[in-house]
């Protein structure tokens, strides 16, 4: 019996669905996740009525609901409920689409016919007059459904042609479709087809137009969560309506009691209802809102094995086609699927698995308790510099000069691992690797591509791994055995590509900061992507990165191919004897010059040279140049200077001869330079005429390099002094001594203290790192266990300022306490002192991982009673008081290097610098101020000291003995000498009978 719709007001909402041409399904504008929807029905309606399963349309049935669907689907109405028929569950209304009523619109087309009454009062729309006015009117102008009531008008056949001819349902019966043939006819094809139902977020039914084939597709590369299984026995057992009870009439048949039979039925389906999955009804809707009774195109990507169709479904937004899979995916409402998604082209997979990672990122949804897995890679942040590239370690490394920090200082050249490739293994002589395939050629790739040029580098992750001894390195669980690596994106900085290069990013075109070194490497076929587990930090580009490698699979290049790369066998003198040198000297005589490229600079005048043409590798050294030696002032820096002059690059050599070790000597040319000359030029070599000049090309320009330098007094030559020089290389003492400007930073006892190197831009870099870190959160107790010479960051408790520091001292076992005492030694400072294990933190990764800067030191020829000893306290209070306590520059020459300490393991120990510490602004000595003082005596002279030392003991004398007059701290006893200096001194000891 039909109710009055207790509402007379207005309602407002969006069309969802379109079942039929009197029918609509209308949900809430609200906020909610599922906002509440209403079926209603136009008032005094009756509508052709579509088939069902097996069955045929009435005629113009399918033309009438497409008038409506096209008219309102997705749109948002107003309407009101008229009234209710509670015998079948539907309510009737009216609905306006903006200021037009719908019913009206359709009726006035001719789509559906009115109804006067239904059977109880009440039972019709408020507009049934005007609703009668235009069937009429419909009727006189043979429109839709009336076009048999004009015969005039009638054209043969109109309404038979109206009614769709429908091929058998593929759903419940797969035998009714040709999946495989259905797909090999429209692969890649879009197809045009209307959605009729959603059966979950990822599963649709669609009519397949023009043939109204109605299939079942499943969403590539997805899977929504499940709905779940309702009662089988609701469709069972629902009575069934036909177009003349759509607005009250209900046969006596649907009214019956249910049998026993059905309750049996209803009682077993219930028991086997599955409830939907979390998130489920979320997924439905959210892809119901946006394909259900709407046109899509559907691109088949194939056919699994039960012949369900897989297929990329695009729906209409705006001027634009949405992907439907994609949409679920960030939104989290749905997961990666790899099996399905293997049948998508390689861009629409790797879009959905980037979508799918960033939801679960943002932890939506499905994702909401997603808990990531344990990596050991670290994001870096703000990292970025340009510079020249020096070295190509292998296809995927290399190292870079940055040009901000000058080419003397270690941290000149930076290590960059490319992001996310791996190139074939280059191997490791000393383990009798060899290159693996293709090596060989991705390393000449990049260094005939890199080596000079111009890169921008832009850090992106650092990555913990152990030193395995197979090729790929592994995970690190711990801190033994391990070290950091650090990837980037590095770009070439030319104004026109490579030639013959071919680098297309995602946009389309090259990065704005010039060419993707990784992405050209792949592209050619010397490296693969790696595929990075989930949460695993990555390239930034790597969607670029992939789309080359396909580029290079399809393309069949390098280690892609089925060939094998040419074999090169290099005969390597090195290693071999000096006689197996002399004996291929004659070929290298030959001709004049020779191309070669620089493999390895072992130091500043002697070099790896590979000599294609030869097929050989040799030790080569500059004729009558020399470099200062290993530990001695500059030798590094000429190392650096070689380095970016000509390391890897294509240079010309002339031998002339080989020495006794093996070592070919002779002149180098890079691009019509010689190198010898430049490495004089600079100040970093001088040039022994001993050797020979008549032997040595441009042995004049070598003399006047050297000359200019001298000059200049250019590095070596600081403290040149002309007419003063000894005849070079006949003694020791003319080493030029480093001087170096310092910052004294800790004090110890015995005339020792710590200092650093002003000119280090290295400690400003790490404060940096340090600052950018959050480190509120304190050390969580079993999972850091910091041990005894293991480098951590500690918090200083003068000053509450975090710095690395080196656990010197650790309880025993695990630790029990936020309270257990480390004693720690800071690195970059040089002091030491007692911290709770509160103040700990692990080292992160983006801290770099140099050396520590303190240097520990010692003051030349004098001797400093230790804190132990009498006046040692004092000592040291008057050394903290020049020092510490004193804004003045300070200079130190290093006069010479003790080593005995070996590794530096802690406060007082490592290898310690021999200074004189000279006041820069009173050109004064510390060493004598101490000797002034009567706070330090000078050390014993040896017979074998050299004219150096012992002009420099001869200066310090008279401060020794002016505090030896005025009875000053240790001679306050005047000049009494120890029992042990006693023993020492010639005339204790006793003579041979």
């Amino acid at each position: 019996m039909a109710s009055s719709a207790g509402a007379t007001g207005w309602l407002r909402g969006r069309v969802k669905a379109v079942p039929s041409g009197d029918c609509l399904v209308i949900m809430g504008s609200t906020k909610a996740e599922i906002p509440p929807e209403k079926t209603v029905t136009l008032s005094s309606l009756i509508a052709p009525r579509l088939a069902r399963r097996g069955g045929v349309d009435e005629p113009f049935a399918w033309a009438s609901r497409e008038y409506l669907r096209k008219l309102c689907i997705g749109k948002e109405v107003t309407f009101r409920v008229d009234y209710t028929v509670p015998s079948i569950g539907r309510e009737f209304g009216s609905v306006f689409l903006g200021d037009k009523n719908l019913a009206l619109l359709v009726v006035a087309e001719g789509w559906a016919k009115v109804r006067e009454q239904g059977q109880q009062k009440g039972e019709a729309s408020p507009f049934l007059s005007e609703l009668l006015r235009l069937e009429e009117q419909a009727k006189q102008q043979g429109l839709g459904r009336w076009s048999k009531a004009s015969l005039h008008l009638l054209e043969p056949g109109a309404s038979e042609a109206s009614i769709r001819n429908l091929p058998p349902s593929a759903i419940g019966d797969p035998s009714n479709l040709d999946a495989m043939g259905l797909l090999s006819a429209n692969k890649g094809r879009p197809m045009q087809g209307i959605v009729e139902q959603v059966r979950d977020g990822s599963t649709i039914r669609v009519y397949l137009l023009p043939e109204f084939q109605f299939v079942q597709v499943f969403v590539a590369g997805i899977q929504a969560p499940s709905m779940g299984r309702r009662a089988a026995v609701e469709a069972t057992i629902e009575p069934e309506v036909t177009s003349t009870e759509t607005n009250g009439d209900t046969p006596a048949e649907s009214q019956l009691p249910l049998t026993s039979a059905q309750k049996l039925a209803a009682s077993a389906a219930v028991s086997g209802e599955v409830q939907p999955d979390l998130f489920g009804r979320e997924a439905k809707h959210f892809t119901e809102t946006r394909v259900l009774n709407r046109e899509v195109r559907i691109v088949l990507e194939g056919v699994d094995k039960f012949s369900n169709l897989i297929g990329s479904v695009y729906y209409p937004e705006g001027d634009s086609a949405k992907d439907l899979a994609l949409e679920l995916v960030e939104n989290g409402l749905a997961k990666y699927v790899e099996w399905s998604a293997n049948m998508m082209e390689d861009d629409a997979k790797r879009r959905l698995k980037a979508a799918e990672l960033q939801a679960k990122k943002d932890r939506l949804k499905i994702w909401t308790n997603y808990v990531p897995p344990v990596t050991n890679s670290k994001a870096i942040h703000d990292q970025n510099f340009t510079g020249k590239v020096v070295e190509v370690v292998s296809g995927d490394c290399i190292i870079v000069a940055d040009d901000a920090v000058p080419y003397g200082s270690p941290s000149a050249e930076r290590r960059v691992n490319l992001s996310s490739i791996r190139a074939p293994k280059m191997g490791n002589p000393r383990r009798d690797e060899k290159p693996a395939s293709y090596a060989r050629e991705a390393k000449e790739f990049l260094r005939t591509r890199l080596i000079g040029r111009q890169v921008k580098v832009c850090m992106e992750y650092s990555r913990k791994v152990s030193i395995a001894d197979g090729p790929n390195p592994v995970p690190a669980t711990g801190s033994a055995d391990s070290r950091i690596m650090d990837f980037g994106s590095v770009f070439l900085v030319s104004p026109s590509r490579p030639e013959g290069d071919e680098v297309t990013s995602a946009a389309g075109g090259s990065h704005p900061d010039g060419i993707n070194i990784a992405e050209l490497v792949v592209a050619r076929g010397f490296a693969t992507v790696i595929r990075h587990r989930d949460f695993e930090e990555r390239s930034n580009h790597y969607d670029s990165l992939l789309a080359a490698e396909s580029r290079a699979i399809s393309g069949k290049k390098g280690i892609h191919s089925a060939k094998d790369p040419p074999v090169m066998h290099i005969t390597d003198l090195v290693t071999s004897s000096a006689k197996k040198a002399k004996d291929f000297l004659p070929f290298l005589q030959r001709s004049r010059r020779h191309p070669a490229v620089v493999e390895y600079v072992l130091s500043g005048h002697r070099f790896k040279l590979l000599i294609p043409k030869e097929t050989c590798s040799i030790a080569f050294s500059f004729s009558g140049v020399r470099c200062p030696g290993r530990d001695e002032p500059y030798s590094d820096e000429a190392i650096a200077f070689m380095r970016r002059k000509i390391l890897q690059r294509d240079v010309e050599i002339e031998v002339e001869t080989v020495d006794r070790t093996g070592t070919f000597l002779g002149s180098l040319w890079e691009s019509r330079t010689n190198m010898a000359v430049s490495l004089l030029e600079a100040g970093l070599a001088r040039f022994q005429s001993a050797f020979g000049a008549d032997r040595i090309p441009d042995s004049h320009l070598l003399l006047q390099a050297e000359q200019s330098a001298k000059k200049q007094r250019l590095k070596i030559w600081e403290n040149y002094v002309e007419g003063q020089e000894v005849a070079n290389g006949t003694t020791s003492d003319t080493k030029q001594k480093e001087v170096i400007k310092v910052v004294v930073t800790e004090v110890l006892g015995g005339g020792r203290f710590y200092i650093q190197s002003v000119a280090d831009k290295k400690l400003a870099s790490i404060q940096q790192q340090l600052a950018s870190l959050n480190l509120q959160a304190p050390p969580i107790i079993g999972v850091f266990s910091p041990k005894k010479g293991e480098i951590v960051l500690a918090q200083y408790t003068a000053d509450n300022s975090w710095n690395r520091a080196m656990i010197v001292n650790a309880p025993r076992g695990a630790v029990q306490s936020p309270d257990d005492v480390f004693e720690v030694f800071y690195i970059d400072y040089g002091n030491q002192e007692a911290v709770p294990y509160s103040r700990l933190r692990p080292l992160d990764p983006s801290v770099s991982s140099a050396p520590g800067l303190a240097q520990l030191c010692s003051l030349a020829y004098i001797k400093v009673p230790t804190l132990e000893e009498d006046f040692g306290h004092e000592a040291a209070q008057y050394l903290s008081e020049c020092t510490l306590g004193s804004s003045k520059e300070l200079m130190a020459r290093v006069e010479d290097r003790d080593t005995s300490g070996g590794k530096v393991k802690g406060q007082g120990t490592g290898t310690v610098l021999i200074v004189t510490l000279v006041d820069a602004e009173e050109d004064s000595s510390i060493n004598a101020a101490m000797l002034r003082e009567g706070l330090a005596k000078l050390e014993r002279r040896k017979r074998w000291d050299t004219k150096e030392r012992q002009a420099a003991l001869d200066n310090l004398e008279e401060h020794q003995a002016k505090a030896k007059r005025e009875r000053l701290n240790i001679w306050q006893y005047g000049d009494v000498m120890s029992d042990e200096e006693e023993s020492d001194m010639p005339g204790s000891r006793g003579g041979r009978r």
